[in-house]
């Protein structure tokens, strides 16, 4: 059942991402060969210039066994791994770098340093991960959100999440984003929490007129199959037609984009938004491809 599908970054990011050329980057715990490769691919791409934060002779290390001159790039020695964090929310909140990418470091360890109020890092909206997921290059994307920072969100931040994904949309060239409220149910039912907050945030988004199509409860083939939708006689703007799912919890949106990967070789380009630097936190087990994605993807979604 696992696939053995090759993956693929998207072209259609990567082009939106030509746009902002050679922004400069903090990469954390830089030194291993998956996160080396990645931003030496996103360099080939013109997309990042990179601050190198790490052990320097594992970084240089991992860019000779790459082929990689990386003399012209600063590097930046700090042999203790958890100190790496602080580095970079340091160079964000001084506007030296514009992007901060996690490399082998826990997320954990990395987040609690960018949400620190000393850093001045965090926005009007709360933070929140969206997952751009495609199989093939050309692909249209499904987007998810949150799958990977908020555990159990309450409708006042779900609003937050919806927020940010709509503003991630329009950067992607999608201007009036459809939005599915994700439950196991399109009905409204007591025994199933999330039903009743779908229900709650399909209202706000209307009260106020947010620029997206939102509706929920749905379950997720009346979300995705306009046949399952029709049989089911469900009609609204969304149903079948949803260009992003907003999850009740993070186990559903981690469930959802690791089945996509491991059956489907589906890209997941994933990054925190919502705050004043975007954060590219893919997994340490991640390929080259679904990271240079994931780049792409905070490019895109910087101001």
């Amino acid at each position: 059942m696992l696939s053995n599908k090759e993956i693929v970054c998207p072209n259609k990011l990567l082009d939106i991402a030509h746009s902002k050329k050679g922004v400069k980057v903090a990469v954390v715990n830089a030194g291993k060969p998956l996160p080396m490769l990645s931003v030496q691919d996103a360099v080939n791409e013109n997309l990042i210039e990179p601050v190198f934060i790490g052990h320097e002779v594992e970084i240089q290390k991992c860019a000779e066994d790459l082929g990689w001159d990386i003399s012209k790039y600063e590097l930046i020695h700090e042999p203790v791994e958890n100190n790496t964090a602080k580095i970079a929310a340091k160079l964000a909140s001084e506007d030296k770098v514009k992007i901060i990418v996690k490399g082998h470091i826990h997320t954990d360890v990395l987040m609690k340093e960018v949400l620190k109020r000393e850093y001045n890092l965090l926005g009007k909206t709360r933070l929140s991960h969206i997952w751009h997921m495609t199989v093939e290059k050309e692909d249209k994307p499904l987007i998810i959100t949150d799958g990977a920072l908020n555990v159990l969100p309450n409708v006042k931040t779900k609003m937050h999440i919806l927020k940010n994904v709509i503003n991630f949309s329009n950067r992607i060239g999608i201007k009036r984003p459809k939005v599915s409220v994700l439950s196991a149910t399109e009905e409204v039912l007591e025994s199933v929490p999330s039903s009743i907050e779908a229900a709650e945030i399909t209202k706000l988004a209307k009260e106020e007129n947010l620029n997206a199509d939102v509706f929920g409860p749905l379950a997720f083939d009346n979300s995705i199959s306009k046949k399952s939708a029709g049989i089911k006689g469900i009609k609204n703007l969304v149903a079948g037609e949803a260009d992003v799912l907003l999850v009740p919890s993070v186990e559903t949106g981690n469930a959802l984009v690791k089945m996509m990967i491991y059956f489907m070789g589906a890209c997941a380009a994933g990054v925190v938004v919502g705050g004043k630097v975007p954060v590219v936190i893919t997994s340490r087990s991640d390929e080259a491809q679904a990271r240079l994605a994931s780049i792409a993807a905070a490019v895109v979604a910087l101001d």
